[in-house]
């Protein structure tokens, strides 16, 4: 019990936010008005993602440092269980959209971009899926996986910050933090729903490797 108290911690994160997302009050904004509550699904998965990409590309680099084939695995898992989180974080994306911008895809540099780095990401798992040999699948994978996250940091961070752009933060728009009517009410709700998010991805993350390793093993036995 004391070793699973961060998954414990994960589905009460997740339940909370979930149930104050939509029940809690939430300050009445123009245009936005009650769509602001996807703040609390589409912002933390976003979030969660990201995370869950610097964790890929980091262990990216520690095999490429001693090609040990652990990393590589858990660097794979990590950009699988992302780019669901990715399709999670566009699905509530477009939805938002099309209530408060009257399309699910407008012409914003940040959609646009979001698009281009989901397709880096697909192109990693063809690029692993091609190769059959496993040190040289992993090393290949873990250059391109490093390549694929400077250009995601690129067109995700970077450009739409460069552009004008309808997403807060970004072009001169103002962040939803320099918004006044975003109280308390909403921060106790969305910094827990972030950590929820992170570690659900975690531990399915980590529930993924944990099967990648033991078919691996069983695979080296039967052979």
């Amino acid at each position: 019990m004391k070793k699973n108290w961060w998954k414990i911690a994960a589905v009460v994160l997740v339940l909370y936010s979930i149930i104050g997302g939509f029940l809690f009050k939430v300050p009445i904004l123009p245009i936005l008005h009650e769509t602001i509550r996807n703040l609390y699904f589409h912002v933390t998965m976003w979030f969660a993602m990201i995370i869950l990409l610097f964790v890929s590309v980091w262990n990216s680099v520690r095999y490429l440092s001693g090609f040990d084939i652990k990393y590589d695995i858990i660097a794979k898992e990590a950009v699988n269980i992302s780019i669901v989180l990715g399709l999670c974080g566009l699905v509530t994306g477009m939805l938002w959209a099309n209530y408060t911008w009257g399309e699910p895809w407008p012409n914003d540099p940040k959609l646009n971009g979001v698009a281009i780095a989901m397709l880096f990401y697909f192109a990693y798992l063809v690029l692993r899926n091609s190769i059959d040999e496993e040190q040289k699948r992993a090393r290949i994978a873990s250059i391109y996986n490093i390549f694929a996250f400077v250009m995601f940091i690129v067109f995700t961070i970077i450009l739409p910050r460069l552009t004008d752009s309808l997403h807060p933060g970004n072009g001169g728009n103002p962040g939803f933090g320099n918004y006044e009517d975003i109280d308390n009410n909403m921060r106790i709700v969305f910094y827990p729903a972030i950590i929820g998010w992170t570690l659900i991805a975690t531990w399915i993350m980590q529930i993924k490797i944990r099967y990648h390793t033991l078919n691996a093993f069983l695979n080296s036995n039967t052979n």
